[in-house]
């Protein structure tokens, strides 16, 4: 006898990195039929918004190296409120599938036998390149683009840093405003120009957003000067900074 498909109790919605503009119209049609949203601290207020009113709202925010929701009750409370029966929407910022911990989930919900639907959103770094007026992958300078984060459960990740020192090559940082000096150093290390661009993007696409125009040399100063969420994108500068890091500088003297 051919196994049953499990039935599809939760939707997996990536809700790009801030702005209502940014989510995708599949997943703002399955937002709208949501009984329950389960949303994580980086969804932006104009997402949460859009969350229709009668619906329950459950904040399990997570935060590096702060207080946070841990993943076993996320999981728990993910697998009890698709139990119900009712919509539930699980919301994550940016793309659920990159740096969200989706696979934990997935696994709970598999464990419980309850299935699943992925809704993929924009990632942080796609979004950040625009806003700075530039391509994440050009003809000629880099055919290849990584992705990757400033810390793991272990503290500040390691990379292939002589990979990411090439000149010409373009990386994302997530969450890498605590480990930005320990870059530094590492990208230094493998041989990178001081003088290799760095645009530093905080508060993506939120009406809060900065963008900082940098080095690597100058990195540190930079992200000292970000406040929020930020991507740093190694090897790009923006076309035009909305702040520059000398006026930065000024203001927090």
């Amino acid at each position: 006898m051919p196994d049953l498909p499990l039935p599809q109790n939760v939707t997996f919605v990536g809700a790009g990195p801030g702005a209502a503009a940014h989510l995708t119209l599949a997943g703002f049609q399955a937002l709208q039929t949501a009984e329950v949203v389960i949303h994580d601290r980086l969804v932006g207020p104009e997402i949460l918004a859009l969350i229709p009113a009668n619906a329950l709202r459950i904040d399990v925010g997570k935060q590096g190296f702060a207080p946070s929701t841990s993943q076993q009750v996320i999981d728990a409370t993910l697998v009890a409120q698709a139990l119900t029966g009712k919509r539930v929407i699980r919301l994550k910022g940016g793309d659920c599938g990159v740096f969200g911990r989706l696979d934990e989930e997935m696994d709970a919900l598999q464990a419980a036998g309850l299935g699943f639907t992925i809704l993929p959103g924009l990632t942080s770094a796609t979004v950040a390149a625009a806003e700075i007026g530039q391509s994440l992958t050009r003809r000629g300078r880099n055919t290849a683009l990584r992705i990757v984060t400033g810390h793991d459960i272990a503290g500040f990740a390691d990379h292939d840093w002589a990979g990411i020192a090439r000149t010409g090559e373009v990386t994302a940082v997530y969450m890498g405003k605590k480990s930005a000096r320990f870059i530094q150093g590492r990208l230094l290390m493998h041989g990178a120009p001081a003088a290799t661009p760095v645009s530093v993007v905080a508060n993506v696409s939120r009406p809060d957003q900065q963008i900082i125009g940098t080095t690597l040399a100058d990195l540190p100063a930079a992200v000292a000067c970000a406040t929020g969420p930020t991507v740093l994108l190694i090897g790009l500068a923006p076309r035009a900074a909305i702040h520059s890091l000398p006026q930065l500088q000024e203001a927090h003297a």
